[in-house]
């Protein structure tokens, strides 16, 4: 019987297997579900997005193979860059993606050897760990807590992890915990990997859904950055494209190399239309994202409070679309999940981020806020 790789045995997804089949069978019952497990936006992108994408699919010369980026799409994200975050990027430092995952998940065969250590969060989105893992590397997670305040001290790291170490993953605002990061503590981390030569990857997903008048900050708006990292990014959150499946990574030309050869053997680029469409929406003014960071701000209010109102104390996020809650102590996550499960109202297991998750769910911001109220009233039973 021929057997798959050995790689595939860290790659198994039974944490979210059981819960799809246990959701499942919940609604082959009748059940209503209010579903707050995914992170995939479920509001609509911005009309002036679609009408480009409409526009652009009439073009006939548009359905051959991309290839690479059109020039508007990276003059568009260095326009995003310098009004958003006070970023100046060349045309050349920037590699369009098919979403910020593509990159991330390629990245590790560009750079990383069997005998090299990746430094992964924990918890931390899922696929750090796995496309070390796919390119035969060794990880070291490092803990992202309460008690760190969710800002890992990499000069605790051993000496040999340290000298082993070639790649360093982190991303604020954070998906799983929603944690921000500090200007403070980014010119530390980047200081660490300047020193030790580790590439820094940052996971900036969720740049434009920051709150309580926190500015985003790019991993570039640190001096030094440019000679040891590269910054992820993508039109999914922002945009609500995540179908479109659009991001890109930005950083110094050198280091994008690499990624870019890989890149240059996997796939024939993003289909022209949605370029055009993304390149849109990039050089369109900040008046979409301001009203939709107002809108997700209300739903974080709504649902903290009503969950703090059946008396579970959850800490509300300065960023991101999650709510990283900590369990009752009668529970671990799975078993928390599971019984939210039976409660109608669905969220997804913090183990399955890492193991400092498993004493903690997530729960996405992907509802109205009259879900949201209803979805904690469903859950207050399980509080008293």
């Amino acid at each position: 019987m021929l057997k798959p790789s050995r790689k595939l045995e860290h790659l198994k997804t039974s944490v979210f297997t059981d819960l799809a089949i246990r959701k499942q069978q919940k609604e082959a019952t009748g059940a209503s579900l209010i579903d707050l497990s995914i992170g995939s936006p479920d509001l609509p992108p911005p009309q002036f997005l679609t009408e480009e994408l409409a526009k652009a699919v009439q073009n006939d010369r548009d359905y051959g193979y991309a290839i690479t980026s059109i020039s508007e799409f990276n003059k568009a994200v260095c326009h995003f860059y310098q009004s958003r975050y006070s970023v100046a990027l060349a045309e050349d430092e920037v590699l369009q993606l098919m979403g910020s995952q593509d990159g991330l998940a390629h990245l590790t065969l560009a750079y990383l050897d069997a005998e090299d250590i990746v430094l992964v969060p924990n918890p931390g989105y899922p696929i750090y760990a796995s496309s070390a893992y796919l390119s035969g590397a060794e990880i070291y997670s490092y803990p992202l807590n309460d008690e760190n305040n969710y800002a890992f001290d990499f000069s605790s790291l051993p000496n040999e992890i340290i000298q082993k170490s070639k790649v360093m993953i982190l991303s604020y605002p954070s998906n799983p915990t929603a944690a921000t990061a500090s200007r403070h503590y980014l010119e530390e981390v980047v200081t660490f990997a300047k020193k030790h030569q580790i590439l820094l990857v940052h996971d900036f997903a969720y740049s434009e859904l920051l709150y309580d008048d926190i500015e985003p900050l790019s991993i570039f708006s640190i001096e030094e950055a440019r000679d040891i990292a590269i910054e992820f990014n993508s039109l999914s959150k922002s945009f609500n494209f995540a179908g479109a499946r659009i991001g890109y990574a930005v950083g110094n030309p050198n280091l994008l190399e690499p990624l870019k050869v890989v890149k240059s053997h996997i796939d024939y680029g993003v289909f022209k239309p949605i370029q055009r469409a993304a390149a849109r929406a990039l050089l369109n003014d900040d008046s979409f994202l301001t009203d939709q960071r107002q809108r997700y701000k209300k739903r974080r209010d709504t649902l903290v409070n009503a969950l703090r109102d059946i008396g579970w104390d959850v800490r509300s996020p300065k960023g991101g679309m999650f709510i990283w809650a900590e369990v009752p102590s009668s529970f671990d996550s799975m078993s928390f999940t599971l019984a939210a499960l039976e409660a109608g109202v669905v969220v997804t297991p913090g183990a399955a981020f890492g193991s400092e998750g498993t004493q903690f769910v997530r729960i996405a911001l992907v509802q109205e806020e009259a879900n949201l109220k209803e979805a904690a009233k469903r859950l207050q039973p399980l509080f008293q």
